[in-house]
């Protein structure tokens, strides 16, 4: 057994005694072959509370910072996770996010790129999900998280409908129209679901 299968039962029960946890459209993550994940970023709690919630084991990518805390970021790397310079390109961690897609693991990142505390109006998102999602066979996810992380609050974790890559794909849309196109299905998420998370 790894870190990631050792840990994730002992997070979920942190966090199931810590939060009212609600999962819609589990369903739409498929059990096996490449899965991109697209979500809003609220916490650094995000990446546990949605790898928790699914059975198959997520990869994320996490700002390179947090590589250099001494022995964290050597936890970070036993938990799936490996790093991003934001804002350069940074080849090495796209090369691996398309190897890992390619391969057929599920990959959670978030298109904005840091946190947002608005929590309901998205931020300009980074064009790395479009990139993606166009040049792989990977099936594209949106999902929101909703709700604020107070002690016993309630949280939503909602994965919508698979997004048609055929027909983006059929369309040539750059990689910034295609991430545009995962943000606006987020955004509807977070709309339809809101209303009732306290």
């Amino acid at each position: 057994m790894n870190l990631y299968s050792i840990g994730k039962p002992l997070v979920a029960l942190y966090l199931r005694f810590g939060f009212k946890i609600q999962v819609i459209g589990r369903e739409n993550v498929p059990d096996q072959g490449g899965a991109l994940i697209c979500c809003n970023h609220l916490s650094n709690f995000d990446p546990p509370l949605v790898g928790t919630v699914l059975s198959r084991p997520l990869s994320f990518v996490a700002k390179e910072e947090l590589f250099k805390i001494p022995l964290f970021g050597a936890v970070l790397r036993r938990l799936n996770a490996f790093p991003i310079r934001r804002g350069t390109g940074d080849r090495g961690a796209i090369r691996l996010a398309m190897k890992l897609l390619r391969e057929g693991h599920a990959l959670l990142i978030f298109p904005e790129g840091h946190r947002n505390l608005k929590h309901t109006k998205m931020q300009h998102a980074y064009s790395g999900a479009g990139f993606f999602a166009l040049k792989t066979n990977a099936v594209v996810v949106p999902c929101a998280i909703i709700g604020r992380y107070k002690f016993r609050g309630k949280m939503k974790i909602v994965f919508g409908n698979p997004l048609n890559m055929e027909e983006l794909k059929d369309r040539k849309l750059k990689s910034s129209e295609v991430t545009a196109i995962i943000m606006k299905h987020i955004e509807q998420l977070i709309a339809t679901h809101t209303s009732s998370t306290a």
